[in-house]
C-alpha cells in the first residue's frame, strides 16, 4: 500500500504534556476519517492516560470505522481500559470485526510502546509518565517503531474480548 501524506493537522516534532498528545490523537483519528487510513495501531502499557472514552474519540473512530478498515490494540493489560473507558468498550463491541487485540504481559520481558502508528504517520510518547515524544511522517522512525510494536505483539496474546461466554 503507498503511504498517504499526513494532513496538515499531523505534526511533526516534540510534543510535550498529556494536552498535547490528546490533541495530537484527536486530529489523527480526525485525519483517518477524512483520508480513508485502512489501519492504525494504538500500542500502551494499559491506556490509562488516552482519552478513549471521550464522545469525540468514540465519534471520530465512527467516522473512521468502515469495511476494509483495521485497528491494532497492544497493551501489556486491559483491565484499566476496561474499566475507565465505557464508551470505548461499547465501541469496541460493536466493531469487534475489524479490532485486534493482543496483551504483552509482564511475561514479554519487555515495555510496550507509547504510541500511535499509521501507514503514513506516528506519535511516539518516549516518555509516558510526562506525555513526552514525538510525531511525524518519517518513514524509517515509523518503521523503528512498527518493529518494536511486532516484537511485543508476536510475544503477546489474544485479549479484550469484545464479550466473555459463560457457560
Amino acid at each position: 500500500m503507498p503511504d498517504e501524506a499526513p494532513g496538515p493537522s499531523l505534526p511533526e516534532g516534540r510534543f510535550d504534556g498529556r494536552e498535547a498528545f490528546d490533541v495530537l490523537l484527536r486530529n489523527a483519528l480526525s485525519a483517518a476519517a477524512r483520508e480513508g487510513w485502512k489501519e492504525i495501531v494504538f500500542s500502551d502499557p494499559d491506556f490509562a492516560d488516552w482519552p478513549l472514552g471521550e464522545r469525540a474519540t468514540i465519534e471520530a473512530l465512527q467516522a473512521w470505522a468502515a469495511s476494509g478498515r483495521r485497528l491494532i490494540l497492544l497493551a501489556q493489560r486491559y483491565d484499566i481500559l476496561e474499566r475507565g473507558h465505557a464508551r470505548f468498550v461499547a465501541w469496541r463491541r460493536m466493531w469487534d470485526h475489524i479490532i485486534e487485540c493482543r496483551a504483552a504481559g509482564k511475561a514479554s520481558g519487555m515495555e510496550v510502546p507509547s504510541a500511535i502508528w499509521t501507514p503514513s504517520w506516528f506519535a511516539h510518547r518516549i516518555d509516558p509518565e510526562r506525555s513526552r515524544g514525538v510525531s511525524g511522517a518519517d518513514a524509517r522512525a515509523r518503521s523503528e517503531l512498527r518493529e518494536a510494536i511486532e516484537e511485543c505483539w508476536r510475544m503477546g496474546r489474544p485479549a479484550f474480548p469484545a464479550s466473555t461466554l459463560g457457560l
